[in-house]
């Protein structure tokens, strides 16, 4: 069995999110949803608009997806030595290196865990600050 393991905030689910854990899915046979906590969105994005048990729960009912966990507040090697996945698919526009982050899994013991890089998709409203921006503009004065 291959285990999958995905990561991300998942504020307001859209048509981006689908096809990220499709492709997601597609590397494996089972799909471990990492989503991040209250605490990391705000360090890194901004102030989420649903909390994480809930972003988790939504998660985790979405077909391609075996299991959603909420993320520690740890580096994202403790998350990987939790999950164990066999491959890593990380968003199209997440901030990882994928050469540098195998290097330092290989580094700490983990073993050979493949990261790939999922693509963007095709839709306009594929992106959680696209879909804010748009709701935001609907109550602008013309």
């Amino acid at each position: 069995m291959t285990r999958v393991m995905a990561s991300g905030v998942f504020d307001i689910i859209h048509p981006g999110h689908i096809s990220y854990l499709e492709q997601a899915r597609s590397y494996g046979d089972e799909l471990v949803v990492v989503v991040a906590n209250d605490d990391t969105v705000r360090r890194g994005k901004h102030e989420p608009i649903t909390p994480e048990a809930m972003r988790a729960r939504i998660v985790g009912a979405l077909k391609p997806v075996d299991r959603a966990i909420v993320g520690g507040h740890g580096d994202i090697l403790d998350t990987v030595r939790y999950v164990r996945p066999d491959v890593i698919v990380l968003g199209y526009d997440q901030k990882f290196d994928t050469g540098e982050l195998e290097k330092r899994m290989s580094d700490a013991g983990l073993g050979d865990i493949r990261v790939v890089r999922a693509t963007e998709c095709a839709e306009d409203l594929n992106a959680t600050r696209r879909i804010v921006a748009k709701i935001r503009n609907m109550g602008a004065a013309p």
